[in-house]
């Protein structure tokens, strides 16, 4: 008797599920209060030269980064800021404008450069302690970091601050999105962890702008940021470590117990026999262990297909996450207050999720990868022409809207992508792809802050860039396969000859004849090898 069957005598879909899921949303929460932090923290209002002793009205102009004088240029040495809502950002404590603006770029990279590190590092320890300890540790660690990033002053300590608070970045939420995963029944997965997501990320995304105002303070609003993650330590008290992550390192009599554990939360009265019967099952299937696969991550690199898959799924996280980064803090300069817009546009979160639920499986996965970021692009593009030319204060509600369209696309894209990736990855490697998909994307979103700092010579350059390098993305999504009601592969071999023979063009939403049959004869051949993970 496997995992799956055990659960569902212990109940996959009762009170302990409901609680497991309103934590989940608790961590959302956590997660977006932390990730947003960094453009919270570092809006940067309109500015200029503070009036210097010897200034005279008739013959003094005060620009953003310097004075003119009589016909002669000087470069500011402070400023006056017109503060929102007498908000202070660290940019404005500190200064960090004109000539010193590529110090906040520097700063926040190191954010990303903890978050590749993190996500290796904590993996590695969930697996070793536990996924539920590894979730509590990573959390307390990148609360940490922000705690520590509202004691600095100096550009060195910003970034060392700013490193150990990306350690989390998304570690925590993927570790609590296995036990919710694991522990929930499949009917309910996909519409529950949407949901859960959507609602709860938003609401801590919408939140975040309005508190740092209150606080009124860059500083505060990092204690006030960093203080929920606290609320983590009460997660052993009411949850139970994962069962799949206990089997398989044969901890038998904890993994029964934690089962226990759920079937009496959930009022459920389970026989003796049926956890007799799943522990010899298990027992078996570790003693049988040396016939597992022996494949490799490394191994999508030796034949044709599988790498060309690869490196195209690599090159799209890289692309993906520096958009969704980019377009989620590039807020600033269009004529509504950043906390207002950057507050509203966070509601896109609820018809992203909604536009995947609905759309994924008509459309197919390639078609909604490559449609959301050509979309994607095309917006982002039109957003940085109209940034061009257009005046801020006469056409705020356009620009702000084109703005939270382009969220809107990056947040689709980004979700679309996750699901996609998983689904082409033979399941033999599946946690290690993904992983390692996932890492490479936050490394490179190491680069998001410069393309940002570009924004300072010319405003719409960050935008079209990242309209450029969307229409790239949109383009390679073509070569991948189409997964979409078709038997996924479950190792290197059935994954080298997945849809072998499909089209570029081909898109399930425009064909009306199936055109799985000989994907499906392809993995039968590989049949005797087909039960490895």
């Amino acid at each position: 008797m496997d995992l799956q069957s055990v659960l569902e005598k212990c109940g996959n879909f009762g009170p302990y599920q409901i609680l497991l899921l309103g934590l989940f949303g608790y961590t959302n929460i956590v997660s977006s209060l932390h990730y947003f932090s960094q453009t919270i923290i570092s809006f940067t209002p309109s500015h200029r030269c503070s009036r210097p002793e010897d200034y005279q009205p008739n013959s003094t102009s005060l620009l953003s980064c310097s004075v003119m004088q009589f016909d002669k240029e000087f470069k500011c040495t402070s400023w006056d800021f017109e503060r929102e809502s007498n908000y202070e950002s660290i940019t404005t404590e500190l200064e960090w404008v004109c000539d010193d603006a590529y110090k906040l770029a520097v700063g926040q990279s190191f954010f990303f450069i903890g978050s590749a590190l993190g996500s290796i590092f904590f993996g590695y320890l969930a697996d070793r302690i536990g996924r539920l300890p590894a979730c509590v540790l990573s959390t307390l660690t990148g609360a940490s970091g922000d705690f520590f990033t509202s004691f600095v002053g100096s550009l060195p300590w910003f970034s060392f601050t700013r490193f150990i608070s990306g350690l989390f970045m998304d570690t925590q939420y993927v570790l609590m999105y296995i036990l919710v995963f694991e522990y929930l029944s499949p009917q309910h997965r996909t519409f529950g962890l949407n949901i859960i997501l959507g609602v709860f990320y938003c609401v801590g995304l919408m939140i975040s702008p309005w508190i740092a105002i209150w606080v009124t303070n860059w500083r505060n609003y990092l204690w006030a940021a960093s203080l929920p993650a606290l609320g983590m330590l009460l997660f052993p008290v009411f949850l139970h470590e994962s069962a799949e992550w206990l089997l398989t390192k044969g901890k038998f009599e904890k993994a029964e117990k934690s089962l226990r554990g759920v079937a009496k939360f959930n009022g459920r009265q389970v026989d003796d026999s049926v956890f007799d019967e799943f522990i010899k099952h298990y027992r078996e299937k570790l003693n049988n262990s040396q016939n597992k696969s022996s494949d490799t991550f490394m191994g999508m690199l030796r034949t044709p297909r599988l790498r060309k898959f690869t490196i195209i799924l690599l090159i799209k996280s890289m692309i993906i996450t520096i958009a969704f980064d980019i377009l989620s803090r590039n807020v600033e300069g269009v004529g509504i207050s950043p906390f207002k817009l950057f507050s509203y546009s966070g509601f896109c979160y609820l018809p992203a999720g909604l536009t995947i639920i609905l759309f994924q499986n008509k459309i197919g996965r390639k078609g909604m990868a490559c449609a959301s970021l050509f979309v994607g692009a095309i917006i982002t593009a039109a957003t940085g022409y109209l940034v061009a030319t257009l005046d801020p204060s006469d056409y705020s509600v356009l620009l702000g809207f084109m703005v939270s369209l382009g969220r809107y696309g990056a947040v689709v894209a980004y979700d679309a992508e996750a699901q996609y990736a998983a689904e082409i990855i033979p399941t033999s490697v599946k946690g290690r792809g993904v992983a390692n998909i996932h890492v490479v994307g936050n490394a490179f979103a190491f680069f998001s802050s410069y393309i940002i700092y570009l924004g300072t010579f010319y405003k719409p350059l960050p935008s079209l860039m990242i309209s450029f390098i969307l229409l790239i993305g949109a383009c390679l999504c073509l070569a991948l396969p189409e997964t979409l009601h078709k038997n996924l592969p479950q190792n290197l071999e059935e994954g080298e000859m997945f849809a072998k023979g499909e089209k570029w063009y081909f898109f399930p939403c425009f064909s009306r004849r199936p055109k799985t049959q000989k994907s499906a004869t392809q993995l039968e051949s590989s049949d005797g090898i087909t039960n490895k993970l």
